[in-house]
């Protein structure tokens, strides 16, 4: 990697405007490579996981799990990955776990780390630690109060075509497709841990 001391801004100073449950919103001044002054408004999240669960069936046939959930900000229901952010003092892995359980009822036997992406790094501190689980085991949700979703499972074939013509775009589902890709063709050879 090249050396990139020259593309360095210097915080000056940082004011906390906002503090929610989650979310904490900063304006700070930094001090550009060039030496002028410029503002940076951005989020500090916690962090989240994401996991990509695959069914497989008795023939090898294999099925993905996603949700549909009405995301606030959008004003629509969007396609994506089960995930969730990170409770304080969790692991990514331990929130990879809760999440799945919490809201599909599914478990996995096998899990894999695919890796980790920053999905909106121009404003916002958060991270997404992506794993694959299968073996899945059915079982009851536990979702959230006020939590509402739909689960459906789907071909890997129609989530790639859902992700090329913009039925899905949530940035977090269409970084895990790419990880299936990986996968499907053999790639990228995941490091399997079991639970059992």
């Amino acid at each position: 990697m090249p050396l990139d001391g020259h593309l360095i801004e210097v915080q000056r100073t940082s004011a906390e405007v906002y503090r929610g449950k989650f979310l904490t919103a900063f304006k700070d001044a930094v001090e550009l490579p060039d030496g002028t002054m410029a503002v940076r408004e951005y989020v500090v999240h916690p962090g989240a996981a994401m996991v990509i669960p695959i069914l497989e069936d008795e023939n090898g046939n294999l099925r993905l799990v996603l949700e549909r959930q009405f995301r606030y900000p959008m004003g629509r229901t969007m396609l994506e990955f089960p995930a969730g952010k990170l409770d304080p003092g969790e692991s990514p892995f331990d929130c990879a776990q809760r999440e799945l359980q919490e809201e599909t009822g599914y478990t996995a036997q096998e899990w894999a780390r695919a890796g980790v992406i920053h999905p909106v790094i121009s404003y916002s501190t958060e991270f997404i630690e992506i794993w694959i689980a299968r073996k899945l085991v059915a079982g009851g949700r536990q979702l959230d109060a006020g939590e509402s979703l739909d689960v459906l499972t789907v071909t890997p074939a129609e989530l790639m075509t859902w992700c090329l013509d913009g039925t899905v775009t949530d940035a977090k589902t269409i970084c895990g497709s790419l990880w299936l890709q990986s996968l499907f063709n053999g790639s990228w050879k995941p490091s399997w841990q079991s639970t059992r």
